[in-house]
Parts: C-alpha cells; sequence; structure tokens
C-alpha cells in the first residue's frame, strides 16, 4: 500500500507521532518548538484520539521546569508522557532529566535544538541545547530532515519502551523545524508495529502504585551511591543495539532505512566528513556532486549519539579514509575541542586498531559551524574537503564566517552552487502580517499534494514582530530536494513590498533570465522609472522578465483590506508556469476554501474576488535595452549617523551581517542604545496628518501612539526661523507655558500606520463630523514634506521639565520619549505603557527584561528602541531569561539600594573636603518632582568638578557609585 503524502514542516511531522503514542502531554511554549505543542493541544481538543483510542491529556504548565515535573510525574504514574522543547526550556528540565534517566524511565522528549542565550538571545538553531543535557543520561537521537523527524520520532519512542533509557529526540530550530517537505506519512499500523503493547503493560507496571508500594528518589551516602550510579550501565550497553534493530524494523516496513551512523560518498573515501542534523543532508549532496570530479570525499551521519557507539562509528567508515573533519553547531568556550569532536577522537584512539591492527590513525581535526541558523551551504562544506586536502590540515576551524580576530576561518567560494538546472527556485520578500508566508505555504501544499513534483519550503524570519521582513524560499523539482539552506540562484523572485526596492539588494539571488514580480503602487507604464538605478541594471545584464500589479489596490477593492497574499499567489502561479494557469487557479479557490472556510462564506468569496480580479490587473513590464533610472537606491543610514551604526549597524540593516567579520561585534554583548532611529523602516501605506485648526490640544495621539511616530512639542515661537514651508504650529493654551507655539508632528517613515492616534482623537469638525484633527493620510505622496517637517521638529528644543506644574497623561506627552520605533506590532497595546514611562522616569531607569515580546521589540537586533536624551541620559536595559526577571530586577534594585548607601556614606566621610552646604543639599534633597530632580543633577554635576579636585581612596570610591545619589528607578518588564 502507497503512503500516504503530506506536505508538512519538521514540527508537525515529530508532534504527529508524539500525539498518536502518549496519554499525557505537558507542554510549556518555547520558539521554535511551540508548533509541537499547539498542534497536541488543538487536535485533543478536536477529539483526535492516540493508538489506543483515548484522547491525551494536554496541559500548559507555568514554565518549562514545570512541564518537566508534569511529565516525571505521569510516567511515574505509568503513563506514556511526552513533551516539547528547546533552548533555555529543555536547560530548565536538566534536573528532572536526570531523575527520570537514573530511575530508567521511559520517555520520548522532542526538541527543537535552538541557540543558548550568551552574550545574546537567539530564537534560531544549534546544538548548544542538547549537548548541554548530554551528561543528563538521556539518550540523544539526531533527525536530518522532515522525513527523518516523523520517522525518527516512532524510534525514540519505540527504543525507550524498549531499553528504559529516555530518548531526547532533536532535529535543527529554525531548520528542519519550520522546512516544509513532502513526506511519506507512517499510519497506525506503522506505529503498533514498532510499539510493543508487553512492553507498555511493563511500564505501567512499574507506577507507583498504593497496592505494591515501593519507594524512590532516596537520599543515599557515600557507602552506596557510586555502586548505585553504576548499576544501570547494562540498560546503556544494550540501548545501540536496540535503536537499530527498531531502525531496521522501520526500514522493512517502509523502505526508508537508517543507521546509527550511515556513510555516504565514494566507497574508497579518503576524506569524511562527521556531522549530525541537517547538515549532513548539505554534505552528502555536496560530496556527491565533488565525487562526479574524480574527488573521493564523503560524509558519515550521526544519528544516535547518546548512548556513544564507538564501535559502530569505526565500522562505518570507510577503510580507506586518511583524514576527517567532525562539526560541530555548537561551542565549548575553553574546551579543547567540541563535543561530537571529542568523541569521535577518543573512539578512533581506542578502536581504530581493532579494526586495522597495522592501519595508520585517520587525522582528525574539528570545526565549528551554523551557530545560531548561521547558513551552512554546500560552498562550506567544499571548503571543509578542501581543508583536509591541505598537508596540514588546520586542527581547529570554523566555517561560515570571517574570523580576522583568532584566525580561524575557512575561505570559501560564495559562488559555487549544486543547484539542478530542472528545479524551481522562487524567492518571496514580504513583510511580515502581510500574508505573504501563509500564501507561499500554501502554494507548498498545493504543489506538493496535488502535482509530482517534489515541493521544499523555508521561511527566513526576523525575530521583531509583525512588520518586520520575511523571505520564503521555495523550490520545486522532480525528485526529493535535500538542500537545507537558503537559495542563491533564484530562477523567480516576487517583491511584495515595493519599497524594499529602494532597501535591499532583492535581486542580488537572481539567476540569468530569471522572473521578477513586484507588488507596485503604480501604473504599469511608471513601474520601470519607479525602479532604482541598481535594480534596472540587474534587470537589465540577466535579461529578466517583470511583472507587476497594484496588489493593495486589488485587495483593497476585493474587501481584503493590506492583506495581499492571495493576489500575490495568484500572481506566481500565473507568471510562474509551475502548473497550468487553469489548474492553478481552481487549487488557489480550493486552498482558500480550506484555509478560510471556518472564517464564513463571506470571507471565502472576498478571496475568491481578489483572485479573479488580479489577472486583469497583472502586466507585463517593457524592459529597455538601457538603463534610465536618474535615481539610485539611498543609503541604508543617514550619513550622520553614529559611526558604529554606519559600520556595523547598517550591514545588518542591509541583510549583510553575515559578512561582517569578528573584529567588528562587541565582545561580551554589549551594544550602543539610541538606534532605531536610523532604521527608517516606511511601513505604513497612510499616516496620521495633524489638522492643527481643529486641535483641541489633548495629545491623546501622542499618548496612545506604540511608537513613538507622533509627537507634540511646546517651544518658543522663536525657535521656527527656518522652519520649512507648511511647517504647521499654533499658540499653545495650557496654563504652564502659555502662548509658546505648540505642534503636532509625525515621523513619516518610522510610523506602522496602525490608525490609533486618529481612532482616539475626540476632535471632530462640528459641521463634518467625519472630519477630525488627525486624519489618516496616503503616505508616498507626502513623505519627503514630512520627513523635512519631521527633521526640523526633531531640532525644536525639549521642554524645560521644570516648568511645568502638573504632569498628567495631556502635558507628560510633551517630554522625550526615550522609547521610539520599536519592532512591536503595529497598534501594540503594550508599548504606549513603557514609552509613557520613558518620558517620565527614563532618564535614570535601569530595566530588567523578561525574555518574550518586550525582549524583542525591545533588544533585537539590528536596532534597539531604548534611546537617550540631549545630555545622553536614557534607560539601561538587560534581559535574563523568560522566568527569573523579578529575581534579576531585584538583584539591580538591591544593588541600586547598596551603592546608594555607599555614596551617602562617602559623602559624610569627605563632608569637610567636599563642602558641609553641597554635602547637606545631596543628602536631604527629596528629588520626587521633576524640578527637585533637575536640582539633584545640578549639585552631582558640582560635587564630580569638586571631587577632581581631590584623591584618595574614599574619593575613588564615591566616584565609582556618585550616579547614585540621583534616585534610580528600577523597571521589572516582561511579556
Amino acid at each position: 500500500m502507497n503512503p500516504r503524502i503530506a506536505t508538512l514542516d519538521g514540527n508537525e511531522a515529530a508532534a504527529l507521532v508524539a500525539h498518536r503514542t502518549n496519554e499525557v502531554i505537558a507542554v510549556y511554549p518555547i520558539t521554535p518548538s511551540s508548533t509541537m505543542g499547539e498542534l497536541a493541544d488543538q487536535w485533543s481538543a478536536e477529539g483526535k484520539t492516540n493508538l489506543w483510542g483515548s484522547i491525551p491529556a494536554v496541559i500548559e504548565m507555568q514554565s518549562e521546569g514545570g512541564a518537566a515535573g508534569a511529565v516525571h510525574g505521569a510516567l511515574q504514574g505509568g503513563a506514556l508522557a511526552t513533551t516539547f522543547t528547546a533552548s533555555q526550556g529543555l536547560l530548565l528540565m536538566i534536573p528532572n532529566l536526570y531523575k527520570i534517566a537514573g530511575e530508567l524511565t521511559p520517555l520520548a522528549l522532542h526538541v527543537a535544538a535552538r541557540t543558548i542565550a550568551t552574550h545574546a538571545l537567539s530564537i534560531f538553531g544549534d546544538h548548544s541545547d542538547v549537548m548541554a543535557v548530554r551528561q543528563t543520561g538521556v539518550a540523544l537521537l539526531a533527525s536530518a530532515s522532515v522525513q527523518e523527524a516523523h520517522d525518527l520520532a516512532l524510534v525514540a519512542q519505540a527504543a525507550t519502551l524498549r531499553s528504559r533509557i529516555p530518548m531526547l529526540h532533536f532535529f535543527d530550530g529554525f531548520r528542519t523545524s519550520h522546512e516544509m517537505q513532502k513526506v511519506a506519512l507512517l499510519d497506525d499500523d506503522d506505529l503498533r508495529a514498532l510499539l510493543d503493547d508487553g512492553l507498555i503493560a511493563e511500564h505501567r507496571r512499574r507506577a507507583l502504585d498504593p497496592d505494591h508500594p515501593v519507594l524512590r528518589g532516596t537520599a543515599q551516602n557515600p557507602d552506596t551511591f557510586f555502586q548505585a550510579r553504576e548499576a544501570g550501565n547494562p540498560f546503556y550497553d544494550a540501548c545501540p543495539g536496540i535503536v537499530q534493530q527498531l531502525m531496521d524494523r522501520l526500514g522493512a516496513r517502509t523502505g526508508r532505512r537508517y543507521g546509527l551512523f550511515d556513510y555516504a560518498g565514494h566507497p574508497e573515501a579518503d576524506r569524511v566528513i562527521v556531522a549530525m542534523g541537517s547538515a549532513v543532508e548539505t554534505i552528502d549532496e555536496t560530496a556527491r556532486r565533488l565525487n562526479l570530479d574524480e574527488d573521493r570525499v564523503g560524509v558519515l551521519k550521526v544519528r544516535l549519539y547518546r548512548p556513544f557507539d564507538a564501535a559502530a562509528l569505526i565500522a562505518a567508515l570507510p577503510p580507506t579514509v586518511r583524514r576527517i573533519a567532525v562539526l560541530d553547531r555548537t561551542k565549548e568556550p575553553g574546551a579543547p575541542g567540541e563535543p561530537l569532536f571529542l568523541d569521535v577522537v577518543a573512539a578512533i584512539a581506542d578502536g581504530w586498531s581493532r579494526r586495522s591492527p597495522r592501519a595508520t590513525l585517520p587525522v582528525v581535526v574539528g570545526g565549528r559551524y551554523g551557530l545560531s541558523s548561521k547558513e551552512f551551504t554546500p560552498a562550506m562544506a567544499r571548503a571543509v574537503f578542501a581543508e583536509l586536502a591541505r598537508p596540514e590540515p588546520r586542527r581547529r576551524f570554523t566555517v561560515g564566517i570571517m574570523d580576522d580576530v583568532t584566525g580561524l576561518s575557512l575561505a570559501w567560494d560564495r559562488n559555487f552552487s549544486i543547484e539542478p538546472d530542472d528545479e524551481v527556485r522562487a524567492v518571496f520578500w514580504g513583510l511580515g502580517s502581510d500574508g505573504t508566508v501563509g500564501a507561499t505555504k500554501n502554494t507548498i501544499k498545493i504543489i506538493g499534494e496535488e502535482t509530482p513534483l517534489y515541493a521544499q519550503g523555508y521561511f527566513v524570519y526576523d525575530s521583531k514582530k509583525a512588520g518586520a521582513v520575511t523571505v520564503s524560499h521555495l523550490r520545486f523539482g522532480p525528485r526529493p530536494i535535500r538542500a537545507p539552506y537558503l537559495i542563491t540562484s533564484a530562477t523567480f523572485l516576487a517583491c511584495h513590498q515595493f519599497d524594499f526596492l529602494d532597501k535591499y539588494d532583492v535581486l542580488e539571488t537572481a539567476a540569468p533570465g530569471a522572473t521578477l514580480l513586484m507588488n507596485a503602487p503604480f501604473a504599469a507604464n511608471e513601474v520601470w522609472d519607479r525602479l532604482p538605478r541598481e535594480v534596472q541594471e540587474t534587470i537589465v545584464a540577466k535579461r529578466m522578465r517583470v511583472f507587476a500589479i497594484d496588489a493593495a489596490r486589488v485587495a483593497k477593492e476585493a474587501g481584503l483590506g493590506g492583506r495581499i497574499n492571495t493576489v500575490m499567489q495568484t500572481c506566481f502561479f500565473a507568471v510562474s508556469g509551475v502548473l497550468p494557469r487553469d489548474q492553478a487557479i481552481g487549487k488557489i479557490k480550493e486552498a482558500i476554501a480550506r484555509t478560510y472556510g471556518k472564517r464564513g462564506t463571506a470571507v471565502v468569496e472576498r478571496n475568491f474576488a481578489a483572485v479573479d480580479r488580479t489577472l486583469a490587473a497583472l502586466a507585463e513590464i517593457a524592459v529597455p535595452g538601457t538603463v534610465t533610472a536618474t535615481h539610485r537606491r539611498p543609503p541604508i543610514v543617514a550619513e550622520h549617523a553614529p559611526d558604529f551604526v554606519r559600520r556595523v549597524t547598517a550591514v545588518i540593516m542591509a541583510g549583510k551581517g553575515d559578512l561582517l567579520p569578528v573584529s567588528a561585534f562587541p565582545v561580551d554583548g554589549t551594544w550602543p542604545t539610541a538606534t532605531s532611529r536610523w532604521e527608517k523602516r516606511n511601513l505604513a501605506e497612510e499616516i496620521p496628518m495633524w489638522d492643527a485648526g481643529l486641535c483641541i490640544q489633548c495629545n491623546w495621539c501622542a499618548l496612545v501612539c506604540p511608537h513613538a511616530a507622533i509627537r507634540t512639542k511646546v517651544y518658543d515661537s522663536a525657535a521656527l526661523a527656518g522652519a520649512p514651508e507648511g511647517f504647521q504650529h499654533v499658540s499653545w493654551r495650557g496654563p504652564d507655558l502659555k502662548g509658546q507655539a505648540y505642534t503636532v508632528q509625525v515621523a513619516p517613515e518610522d510610523c506602522t500606520g496602525c490608525s490609533l492616534c486618529a481612532t482616539v482623537c475626540p476632535a471632530t469638525d462640528k459641521a463634518d463630523r467625519t472630519r477630525k484633527a488627525i486624519a489618516m493620510t496616503p503616505q508616498r505622496p507626502i513623505r519627503e514634506r514630512e520627513r523635512t517637517a519631521w527633521q526640523f521638529f526633531l531640532g525644536l528644543p525639549e521642554i524645560d521639565r521644570t516648568a511645568l506644574t502638573r504632569v498628567n497623561a495631556k502635558t507628560s506627552q510633551l517630554f522625550q520619549p526615550l522609547f521610539e520605533f520599536s519592532g512591536a506590532c503595529a497598534g501594540c497595546g503594550e508599548t504606549p505603557y513603557l514609552k509613557l514611562l520613558s518620558q517620565l522616569f527614563g532618564g535614570r531607569a535601569v530595566i530588567a527584561n523578561a525574555t518574550g515580546c518586550s525582549s524583542i521589540f525591545g533588544g533585537n537586533l539590528p536596532t534597539t528602541p531604548w534611546t537617550v536624551d540631549r545630555s545622553g541620559s536614557g534607560p539601561a536595559w538587560a534581559n535574563s531569561l523568560f522566568e527569573d526577571n523579578a529575581e534579576f530586577g531585584l538583584g539591580l534594585r538591591l544593588a541600586a539600594d547598596r551603592h546608594t548607601e555607599i555614596a551617602r556614606r562617602r559623602l559624610q566621610e569627605l563632608r569637610d573636603d567636599i563642602g558641609p552646604e553641597l554635602v547637606d543639599e545631596i543628602l536631604t534633597a527629596p528629588q520626587l518632582r521633576e524640578s527637585e530632580i533637575y536640582e539633584q543633577r545640578a549639585r552631582l554635576a558640582e560635587l564630580e568638578k569638586r571631587l577632581d579636585e581631590l584623591d584618595g581612596p574614599a574619593v575613588t570610591d564615591l566616584l565609582s557609585v556618585l550616579d547614585h545619589l540621583l534616585r534610580r528607578s528600577v523597571w521589572i518588564v516582561g511579556g
């Protein structure tokens, strides 16, 4: 019987097995594993049962540690239980993993392997988390592809029951976990064939039972602990053989064969790379290509990493191997080598002579690659093989970066490619939340499940929230696709946001003769002249075909608002030729009905209307033989930006962060603030415009703005000298500062277009209630004018904070925000509060931030929204973990209080040297009002001057904590 084929990602592939083979699932969401728990919860809510006819109980706990504790309890209660996790979440489970392994308790735990936060948080993938638990006693089983994630999830479940060793099944987070592939699904009979009901019954018999009471988790003394710890050795010795037996049984049923270590490549290879995870797919395909050119190379794929079967590793290597490179996707600072490398060295040193007594030991070198989902490409694999061919290969190296500090990196040819000619390679540039990713996923499913073609999809997300760039990489071809790396030679490109062409090198990956599809808000005969010169040059040089559509207009006319995904998906099928046009349109409508049917027929009909309107609005753009554009792509940041922003931040903003050398980076993860002002994302199609004649000066617009993109100022009218033409201002009517000038101004390129300001505005025209003092207006026609106005507005003096007798919702918005232009979702309800806090207390704030939305919109590179006032003061921000920000903040508070105490004591000791009057004023200052804070700052400036004229240990000590004599504000920010 042919297996059922489905197109899905690695998370769903693993969860499909886990849900059917467990009774209790305790979860806590953590990227990129969250989807596994979400799907399990959804399936149980829908009444889907496991193999034994019961609905698994899915419970969300308060933390990953809680999830592990619940799983531990369920296992001791005799249930089949599992959880899903990654990164810090897995580390929080370590204490329970030691217990579960020590008690020889069956568990199949599924991990989307992710980077551990060190100098910075990263939500992307490597093996640092799973390597951190290798001492716990859990087995580590690695999958390299979506199909393997599905198959080995079953092997893990079956093997843990038979071996009693808990199995940690992992795959690369944000690569395998989110890569979409055509997969042959295991049916229930396949699962039953590997799962032994007798072993399940044994597991239940070992449960804690008052009718057969036992004691577990005792406290042991030195006389017994060591021996008891060694008693479990036979179970670990037997585990590799059990796993291989189950792999063989799966292979007999499905034809998909797996080994603990699988070799692929030349049968007489002299050079071999050893690796695990998705990289082995890339190395395998590269080796195939190189062997066609008379190389003799291969790859050894590690699947069962723990328990490590040294004999199986040696047996799998070709006897001709002379050079071995072991690649680790993790870094252990200070170690003589990374974990997999050290294990391979130990295995060969211990066992090679038993295989061939007189054979010379192969040279074994170790390299690091792919941290935080850094690309690992065929070109990099080829560079490793080339290094092995050198007379003296480097013993330790990195690949994929430019290390100009310690000189460990290998060079690689960025133009090397092994992509086949009969494959469609499509790259879609979209905006987070515009529907591009959803549409491309539908496209993959249509082609993968409705045609004989194989399909692969991978989606590059910025870790910002909505409004960030998404780049979808889709491949379609007649053979299985084994390419877990980004497309570098695209036959089709789609740019769903026209402004991207002015900001990014969208066509960098275009192959000669490629097709470009643009969402362009212009008539077809205007599009060519609107393109930057660099884009025109690439189109002409590569002889590209160009198509354009005003997708926003089509979507709006069809009632879809700003969701252009259906329109652009229809265009892709219309011009790519992957499917006949009529067949493709039919499949799109079927997908729409499936995707949006639960939202009602009206939503479905609106999407159908968008499909029908699209073909009439799509136009091919005539490409002249020469370049005609006069304008070039503007610089990423302004020329007057700080040096670090121009050298480093701008490179990351341009999507070229991979090109930065090691020397460009701060060694301890400390980055400057006040950088989001340089980004200018231009997200909004419409921005607010102020009608000064209608305004009642309530300042609600600025108060609710999530991004500090609309602001108010009161200033002396003399500052209006040199104002740009049309700059709006009126007289301020408040009791304080009365008679001065007042302006409401939007930052046109930083506004996200959420329209909260216009919605909340209470000022309407009595003659026409539809007119408000704040009205949304198309951005593009007024962008240049408002950009000039914004720059002038920023140059206006900030308010004298001591001049206000009362601070309330209205007057607070006259203070400079020290939180601006964050990566939060448009219309975010959380950021206005942070902005307000920054206006009130930001100049003396220290922030303890929990991992979550606030860490992503607040501390995500390349730019950060916490900024400074004109004196250089502003919030100092640090992130610890998801769970401990209250404790982290308490530590900051305790440190501040302690240093304040030290400063006051030292001040008393130096009272006579400094001057009694100044010391008494500093120590008795109330610091409750803005005027009092201002006065204390002045006193401390004077104190610093006087201390500069003194010396001694007490003076040095006081200078180190002097800032704490100004009342410090400690914030705890979470969510």
